[in-house]
């Protein structure tokens, strides 16, 4: 055998065991993150539910998802533990880093435009409600539906005529 032939399966063989590597040692991260949890931290469950830990047991984990609420989970199902500064900035709304810089981001695009508030009034507003022209069909098909119960504006050889 001829060593080109050879490479392409010593090439996919080496990439094969480069993830399985990698993934090998993700998977290990993470048992090592569960193993690690004490408890009173804050864990994200693998289906967004934010809690604290309560007890560690073996294989599972009692979390308090609401305050006097315990529930017991897989330890498999913890996603990630959090560090004290997130948990509460996620779950209680503390933002330190907000309040440490001062800078407030505003809840709409008009600050970006750097249009002072006297021309905002000559911008025409949208109705957002119905057209005139969506009330004149559903008008229309009142009539229409009214009639047909009546039996009125078919014509003989029609179906539902008297």
């Amino acid at each position: 055998m001829d060593i080109l032939t050879l490479l392409p399966f010593i090439v996919l063989i080496g990439a094969m065991f480069l993830m399985t590597r990698s993934a090998k040692k993700k998977q290990a991260a993470a048992a090592q993150m569960r193993n690690d949890m004490q408890p009173g931290t804050g864990v994200r469950t693998i289906g967004g539910m934010y809690a604290t830990v309560k007890e560690v047991h073996d294989d599972t984990v009692l979390l308090e998802v609401a305050p006097g609420v315990h529930a017991i989970y897989a330890k498999n199902a913890v996603g990630a533990v959090l560090d004290d500064a997130e948990y509460n900035r996620i779950v209680h709304g503390d933002d330190d880093e907000l309040d440490a810089d001062g800078t407030v981001v505003p809840d709409d695009a008009s600050s970006l435009t750097g249009e002072p508030d006297a021309d905002k009034a000559d911008v025409a507003k949208i109705d957002l409600g119905k057209d005139e022209a969506a009330d004149d069909d559903a008008e229309s098909k009142d009539d229409a539906a009214a009639k047909d119960a009546k039996g009125e504006g078919k014509a003989d050889g029609e179906t539902g005529t008297k």
